[in-house]
């Protein structure tokens, strides 16, 4: 095991190029675990606000909801435009 690490630091520190495309692809892994957790984050507010909602309108909680004030929430929704794929510019 400690031959082939041996080897394996060898290799890429003969190899800026591996160094650098490792860097990016722990990159890439980066910002895909984050793109997860917005959705998952998105996914829960959503069921938060449906059972808030849900709430709201139900007896007893629309007599409470009515006295209150409560008032119902929009869902979190996003249009095709936010979707897009943000640019990521490496020559700055």
């Amino acid at each position: 095991m400690a031959g082939a690490l041996r080897q394996l630091f060898a290799l890429s520190e003969s190899y800026p190029d591996l160094k650098a495309n490792t860097g990016f692809v722990q990159l890439q892994a980066q910002l895909e675990e984050i793109e997860d957790h917005i959705a998952q984050s998105r996914r829960y507010y959503n069921a938060v606000v449906r059972d808030y909602n849900t709430a709201v309108q139900v007896f007893p909680g629309n007599l409470v909801a009515g006295i209150m004030n409560f008032e119902e929430r929009a869902m979190f929704q996003i249009d095709e435009a936010q979707k897009e794929n943000i640019k990521v510019d490496f020559t700055k």
